[in-house]
């Protein structure tokens, strides 16, 4: 199992879909999967039953895998210990982006329930997460100034 982290905007789902076709292993968008497992979009259960339900979600999730998968994980999976503990069965690859590699990317989305409220929140958050993508990586790939090929091949090329 492969697991890409990262925070939000650093790229995990595209990585991860690119990842999957060189290496033919199956593909998880784990959002996807938790939002198609509890028939609604991840907004809606932070809105009707909170962050804490979906993080048990995430939870259930990672134990429930058995196979030969690359994975895109939630950018708040790492939050808890358990989840980084489940992830060391198999390979976490943390996609590292700098703060200003987020905004520009992120400016604008209002898809992602975490990413509203005002940036010394956001700043606060993603400076909070990044000991813990750091701990929990087996691979770190710095993604700034990188085309989604580039990462790619250095993804493949470290696990291998």
């Amino acid at each position: 199992m492969i697991f890409l982290t990262g925070f939000m905007g650093s790229g995990k789902s595209t990585i991860a879909k690119m990842v999957s076709e060189k290496m033919k292993y199956p593909y998880i968008e784990m959002d996807e999967a938790i939002e198609e497992a509890e028939g609604m979009k991840i907004r809606d259960m932070f809105a009707l039953k909170g962050e804490n339900y979906f993080r048990n979600k995430e939870t259930e999730f990672l134990s429930n895998l058995k196979e030969e998968v690359v994975v895109s994980t939630g950018g708040g999976v790492i939050l808890r210990e358990e989840n980084r503990t489940l992830m060391q069965e198999g390979t976490v690859v943390y996609l590292k982006a700098e703060w200003e590699t987020i905004v520009e990317r992120l400016t604008g989305d209002t898809d992602r329930p975490l990413w509203k409220g005002d940036d010394s929140e956001k700043k606060k958050r993603f400076d909070e997460r990044l000991n813990l993508y750091e701990q929990a990586a087996d691979v770190v790939i710095n993604v700034d100034q990188k085309t989604p090929e580039e990462i790619t091949e250095e993804v493949v090329a470290r696990l291998k």
